[in-house]
Order: C-alpha cells, then sequence, then structure tokens
C-alpha cells in the first residue's frame, strides 16, 4: 500500500456509532491538541482505526521511532508553517502572490528543509520516518529567491533587481533634493512670516508648506489641502512642482518594478507547486505520527505487543481520561482459554470503565497509539468493535431504554463475525428479570457461537451460573469494601460478584427481622450459591494477602541486591584507583630512579672525556650507581618489560640491562657465579647474568639522505650524523642533544645536523640557546637549501 493511500484512507475498522459510547471522540481531540500543523491537526481530526496487522504493526513502529527521536532531540522535528494550499491554488488558477504570501512559501519550504535535514541524520533510528523525509523537495533555490526579494509582508528588498534599486535611489535623491529646497524656503526670513508653521509636510503624496490663508498670493505653488477651519493652506511650492512630478513617475516605476519581480516569483512557485503540495502531505503525515508519539509520552504509555492468537492482555491499564491519582489500575486477560467475560459488581464499581478501557484501548492499538498500561500489555486486531454502553453514568449519554438497548444487539448479531470485539453493559437490564437473564443467556450463547470476543456486565445471579458452568466463558467482579460501603474498583478475575443487598442494609441500618424475613424469600438454591462465592471470595482474598506479601518480600530482596550491586561496583571503582595511583606513584619512582642512575652515567662519561676521573672516584661513583639501582630495585624490576632470556652469552653480543632498562654488550662470558662484564656506553659493569635479556628487534633503520653518512668508532656503537628531535619538548629535546654530541665526540665526528624543524620555532630557540653554552659546540649555522634550511641547525664540534 502506498504511504499517501495509507495515510488519507477512510477508517477501516467497523465501529459502533463510530465509538462515541467508548470516549473515543475525546481520546481523538486530545491527540489532535498534540499536532503543530493545520493539515495534520485536519488529519489527526478524522483519524481512526486500521483493521490488518501488517498497517497496525507500521503504524506502532512509526510512533516508536518518533518517540525514539523526541528522547534524541528533546523535540519534534516538525515545526509550525502556514497552510499554503490556498496560495498555490490561487497560483494555478493564474493569480499573483502577494510579498505575505510568497513569505508564507518561503517558511514553509524553509520547514520542509529543516526536516528534511533532520532525518537525514537520524536515519539510522527513525528508518521508516527517514525514508518518508526523504520525499522532500525543500526547492532550496526557490526558498533563497524568496527570502533575498522580499524582507517583510510589505517590503521588497533593493537586492531583488538591477532596475528596482536604481529607481530607489533615484527616488532617495529626489526627497533628498525636495527635502532641501523646502527647508531652505521655510527657514528664510522672506518666507517665515507666510508660514502657519517652519515645517514640511505630504498632502497626497506631494510635499507641502503649511501657509496661512491671508498669504495665498505670497507663496506661489499649488494648493492640494486646507485645514479644518480654512486658516491654513497646505501649498506645494512651484520650485519644486516639477521634481515632486518625476517622484511621482519613479514611484510608479517602483510598483510597477515589484509587481514583475512578484509575477516572476510566483511562476517559480508554480513551477514547484506539485512538489510542495507533496512536501505539505508529507509533513503533514509525519506531524500526524509525532503527535501520537506526545500524546504517548504526556499518558506515560507504552507500546502494545499485537498478538496473533486473538487474545487480549491487559497489564495496569489506565483509563486515559480519569486522572492519573484516581485511576485504578486494570489487570484483565481473555481469547486464551475462554472467548467471553462476564462482569458482575455493584453500580459505581467500574464495570463500564473496564468496558470503555478495553474498547478505547483496541481502538488507541490500531490506531497506532500507545497504551497507558504496563510492558507485556498485548491486543489483537479487530475488523470490528460493537459497544452496546447505554450509561447513566455518562456526561454525554443519556438513560437508554430496554428497547435502544435490543436495537443495538439487534443490529450487533447481523453483523458480527470473525474477529470481532463485542461490548455489551448491562445485559438484558431494563426489563423483567427472569425474562432479562433468559435473553442475556441466549445473546451470550449466540456470540459464543459464533467464536466473537465478548465482555458483558450484568447483576443477575443466572448469569454468574451460566459463567461458571459454561466451558468457554470466565466470571469476574469488582470488589466491594463492605466496612466501608464502597466500591474498590479492582477486578477479579475468575470469580462472579457476590449480591451484599443484605450487608449493606444491615449496614445501612434496616431491622435484622426485616433482612430475616427478606431471607426466607430467597430460595435455597440462591442462598447456598450466595454462601459459596462468599467462601471463595475469602479464601481469594487469602490467598491475594498471600501473594502480594510474597511479592512484597521479592521487592525488597530485589531492592537488597541491587544495593549489595552497587556496593560491590562502589569497592571495585575504589579498589581499582587505589590501584592506578599505586601505579602512578610508582611510575614516578620507576623515573626519578632512572634520572639519577643517568645522572651519574653522565657525571662518569664526561669526567672520564675530560680525563678529570681517579680511579678512587671511578670507584665512588660505580658505589653510588650500584646504590641508586639497589635502592629503587622493587620499583624497577616491577616495571621491566617480560623479556625473553638469553639462551647462551657470547662476547660481543648486544643485551638489555634489565636493572637500569639500557643496551649494553657483553664484554665477558659468565664465570662460575653467572657474573658477567658489560658495558653500558663507555662504562664497565659486572652484571648478573639473570639481568640480561635479549632485545627486541630493532626499527628498520630510515633510509639516510643523500650525502650523509654513519661514521663508526672502534669499540663503540655507530654513531649517525643527525639527531631527529622533532615533537620532543624542550627539555627531552636537550637530554637527547647532550647524549648525542658526547657520542659525536668520542666517536671523532667534527659536525652534526640537528634536526627540529620549522613549526614554531620554540623547540629551534631552546635547543640552539642550549647549544651556545654547550662544551663541545665550536660553530652553529642554520642549514642550506639541500640541508632543510632553518629546520635544521649545523653544529660545527671542537
Amino acid at each position: 500500500m502506498c504511504r499517501s493511500c495509507f495515510f488519507h484512507r477512510r477508517n477501516t475498522m467497523k465501529l459502533l456509532n463510530e465509538g462515541k459510547n467508548l470516549d473515543w471522540q475525546t481520546v481523538r481531540g486530545m491527540l489532535a491538541e498534540e499536532g503543530r500543523t493545520v493539515l495534520g491537526r485536519e488529519i489527526l481530526g478524522n483519524w481512526g482505526p486500521a483493521d490488518y496487522p501488517e498497517q497496525v504493526e507500521d503504524l506502532l513502529e512509526e510512533t516508536a521511532q518518533a518517540e525514539t527521536l523526541l528522547y534524541h532531540r528533546g523535540d519534534s522535528p516538525i515545526q509550525p508553517f502556514e497552510d499554503v494550499r490556498p496560495h498555490l491554488t490561487r497560483v494555478n488558477a493564474g493569480g499573483v502572490l502577494s510579498m505575505h504570501e510568497l513569505l508564507d512559501i518561503g517558511q514553509t519550504l524553509r520547514c520542509a528543509e529543516q526536516v528534511s535535514r533532520a532525518f537525514a541524520s537520524a536515519a539510522e533510528i527513525t528508518p521508516l520516518l527517514s525514508a518518508m523525509a526523504a520525499g522532500i523537495d525543500p526547492y532550496r533555490r526557490l526558498e533563497q529567491e524568496i527570502e533575498r526579494c522580499i524582507v517583510g509582508p510589505e517590503e521588497m528588498s533593493d537586492a531583488a533587481s538591477g532596475e528596482l534599486a536604481q529607481i530607489r535611489r533615484r527616488i532617495r535623491s529626489g526627497n533628498a533634493e525636495i527635502q532641501q529646497r523646502l527647508s531652505a524656503m521655510i527657514h528664510s526670513s522672506s518666507m517665515k512670516q507666510y508660514l502657519q508653521d517652519a515645517i514640511v509636510t505630504k498632502r497626497n503624496g506631494r510635499y507641502v508648506l503649511p501657509v496661512r490663508a491671508e498669504y495665498r498670493g505670497q507663496v506661489q505653488g499649488i494648493v492640494h489641502d486646507t485645514s479644518g477651519s480654512g486658516a491654513t493652506l497646505y501649498i506645494e511650492p512651484m520650485a519644486i512642482v516639477q521634481i515632486n512630478n518625476e517622484l511621482r513617475t519613479l514611484m510608479s516605476q517602483e510598483q510597477e518594478e515589484i509587481e514583475r519581480i512578484l509575477a516572476v516569483l510566483t511562476a517559480q512557485v508554480e513551477g514547484a507547486s506539485q512538489s510542495i503540495r507533496n512536501n505539505l502531505r508529507i509533513m503533514g503525515d509525519l506531524d500526524v505520527i509525532f503527535a501520537r508519539a506526545e500524546l504517548a509520552r504526556n499518558m506515560n504509555a507504552t507500546r502494545p505487543a499485537i498478538s496473533a492468537q486473538n487474545s487480549i492482555v491487559i497489564r495496569q491499564g489506565r483509563h486515559p481520561l480519569i486522572p492519573s491519582d484516581q485511576v485504578v489500575p486494570l489487570d484483565l486477560w481473555i481469547g486464551d482459554t475462554f472467548t467471553q467475560l462476564l462482569i458482575t459488581g455493584p453500580n459505581t464499581g467500574g464495570k463500564t470503565v473496564t468496558l470503555k478501557t478495553v474498547g478505547l484501548f483496541a481502538i488507541m492499538t490500531q490506531c497506532g497509539l500507545f497504551l497507558p498500561a504496563a510492558e507485556g500489555t498485548q491486543m489483537p486486531v479487530f475488523r470490528q468493535l460493537f459497544a452496546d454502553i447505554g450509561d447513566e453514568q455518562s456526561i454525554e449519554q443519556s438513560l437508554s431504554t430496554f428497547s435502544a438497548h435490543m436495537t443495538n444487539i439487534v443490529a450487533i448479531l447481523n453483523e458480527v463475525g470473525p474477529d470481532t470485539l463485542v461490548l455489551l453493559d448491562e445485559l438484558g437490564a431494563g426489563t423483567d428479570p427472569t425474562e432479562g437473564a433468559a435473553l442475556a443467556i441466549a445473546i451470550l450463547e449466540e456470540l459464543k457461537k459464533k467464536n466473537v470476543l465478548s465482555i458483558a456486565t450484568t447483576h443477575y445471579s443466572e448469569l454468574k451460573a451460566y459463567g461458571m458452568t459454561t466451558e468457554g466463558v470466565t466470571n469476574a467482579s469488582v470488589e466491594f469494601d463492605i466496612e466501608t460501603l464502597r466500591p474498590t474498583y479492582r477486578l477479579s478475575i475468575g470469580m462472579p460478584g457476590r449480591s451484599n443487598a443484605f450487608e449493606i442494609s444491615r449496614r445501612l441500618g434496616l431491622p435484622d427481622q426485616v433482612i430475616e424475613r427478606a431471607r426466607e424469600h430467597v430460595s435455597g438454591e440462591n442462598v447456598r450459591f450466595e454462601e459459596v462465592i462468599a467462601s471463595a471470595q475469602t479464601q481469594e482474598k487469602r490467598a491475594q494477602a498471600q501473594i502480594d506479601e510474597t511479592r512484597q518480600a521479592l521487592e525488597e530482596a530485589r531492592a537488597a541486591r541491587q544495593e549489595a550491586l552497587k556496593s560491590r561496583d562502589s569497592w571495585i571503582r575504589q579498589r581499582d584507583k587505589l590501584l592506578e595511583l599505586a601505579r602512578e606513584q610508582a611510575a614516578q619512582e620507576i623515573a626519578q630512579a632512572r634520572r639519577e642512575g643517568q645522572a651519574i652515567l653522565d657525571e662518569m662519561n664526561r669526567k672520564l672525556r675530560s680525563g678529570e676521573l681517579k680511579p678512587h672516584e671511578m670507584h665512588a661513583l660505580q658505589k653510588q650507581f650500584d646504590e641508586k639501582m639497589q635502592e629503587h630495585a622493587p620499583q624497577l624490576e616491577s616495571s621491566k618489560e617480560t623479556a625473553q632470556e638469553v639462551d647462551k652469552l657470547e662476547v660481543g653480543m648486544d643485551v638489555l640491562y634489565r636493572r637500569i632498562n639500557q643496551k649494553a654488550t657483553v664484554l665477558s662470558p659468565p664465570d662460575a657465579n653467572g657474573m658477567v662484564q658489560i658495558q653500558v656506553g663507555i662504562m664497565m659493569f659486572t652484571a648478573s647474568s639473570d639481568e640480561l635479556a635479549k632485545l627486541k628487534e630493532p626499527a628498520q633503520k630510515k633510509k639516510a639522505a643523500p650525502g650523509k653518512k654513519e661514521l663508526s668508532a672502534t669499540g663503540r656503537a655507530s654513531v649517525p650524523l643527525q639527531l631527529d628531535i622533532r615533537g620532543m619538548n624542550i627539555e627531552e629535546a636537550r637530554l637527547e642533544v647532550d647524549r648525542y654530541l658526547d657520542q659525536a665526540v668520542l666517536a671523532g665526528l667534527t659536525q652534526v645536523t640537528i634536526v627540529h624543524g620549522k613549526g614554531t620555532g620554540a623547540l629551534r630557540t631552546g635547543v640552539r640557546e642550549y647549544l651556545k653554552g654547550h662544551r663541545a659546540v665550536k660553530k652553529i649555522r642554520s642549514g642550506t637549501l639541500a640541508e632543510g634550511e632553518t629546520g635544521v641547525s649545523v653544529v660545527e664540534l671542537k
């Protein structure tokens, strides 16, 4: 079915009296109030239930997607816009639109563009609605053209055309000239004496001066008006008549140009009219969907499931017209093991509300509306819904007679068929009880024979017995509190209602002897029947009390479990936080240990190069280094990456010295105690073979730049001719540069290149400041074009 047919079809589910006796019109009015557009409210005003399960599922899914988008956005993407259908009709009939009407068209197109954009970005969560919105053509160029040309309902922009801009410039120039000449006149000494007031005004669209009547002959010009007293003449001086004439001509030209532009814009609207109508239809349909979602939010409603077994299950259902603080939730089911439900109970006990709630829920479901009920509520899709509810409790209904009831029931029996729901209020009432009960049973048997799902309310004991003895029929009752003489409005399925006439009469003060005589007039079977019902109700209340206690205990257990889970989660978060703090503290200590160890190594290197280091000082520094490493051994040990043990240590092998996480070279094979001589940089140590591990595979070396070579000093690691420090901060860069220059000096290099990049220049400046004070640096310069210009510093070493 096409979307247009789907949304603009006639109601297909057959309703008796269009659902008026079920309060559907009132609920539909609430739905229409949620519409934001004229088109949406028109559709909603006639909105009715579908009768195919696929249609109903689509409607409910659309409502669900709209509700999801409402929660994401906080508001509907459909914004109010003017109903431009009359404008389009006039355009198609050859009329020219006014500026106000064109602005309405522009606003509509702007709303269409906003809707199209909103659904394009929400396609993942609203696939059905986005597919609908994809049919919108915003005609962005037409909207921009209208916006460019028209600035207000009665004002066209100078930018609308070059001709209009030129005419208006000439009008402004003419006005200025007239004002200048008239201003000179009213301020001249010769003219002042003739004027009533020293002002310039307008009459009939022309500039004039207020001249005293007695000086008419002294001022040459055309009289355009006279004051009420006749003392003042409004004269257009001859000096400005010609300019005024030219100004009037220009104003006529301006109006002609405006009308021409309006005609051009109207022609563009005519070319887009079919698409605009399509946009209106789509936005009206979307407005209907979002109205359903808004109503669902207002009623705190949930999506009902569609039952394929023709069964109704209502969980905690609330009639949408009863205030939430007064309504008693309804639990009801029918269609699984029984197809007829007979509800008995006192007047004003809620029987009619129960019928209306069931009927209203059926209509709302098939209209794509969510239900004010709990999760788990399910409704079938009915082809027909007939309700005979002539209730005196309804403000909108007058008292129904037995004849009116029978007329409705006859019509119902003639039309019922598969997939029909029948609701009958006070079946058989309004006539002789014996005959009424017999008629009621016969009507119910006819409905049962046709396999019609039906719910009826009654006062007759005969119908209670029918419900208890007939397969496929079940009794239900609305509770009544004898102590307070008030109904509880709670529905109890499986048990007929007990007649409370004698108990109520006793509570109200009727003498016991009168009540006893009344009992004598009741047949023994009826008395025993009522006693059985009373006993069953007592047992049911006890069972329900136990169920309530069990449910409360279960809720308390669930609450306790939730609290325990929260406590556990809180403990886990606290534990993880403490572990993270411990890791951070350990990392800081590790970094400190490495800095201190490196400082000692650097000092040893410096003194060795300068020749300042004495043998005993060398021993003292090595001892200090070992003490520092021992002091931080636990932290260093815990920080080591998992490294593979060395199978066999050989002289000249490069290994990882795990104590300080540095590369080392093996100088001697292990002795009997597993001790090995190693070299780290230019320092030599004795280490345990357990502290040595295989190095990770080195990263592939970058290809050296043309003209750059790597030199190797005998017995030392290869030293490259350039150092890349891009991406480091200044402190990191200084440490790397210092180590690199030490290695370069030891390798005998005379010139090296520091690559720092151009960037903001902060790294280059910081490094060069450091190089200027370095002991090994002789000269610094920027690179040539081939070397990298200011992105590098070429350092000449001493």
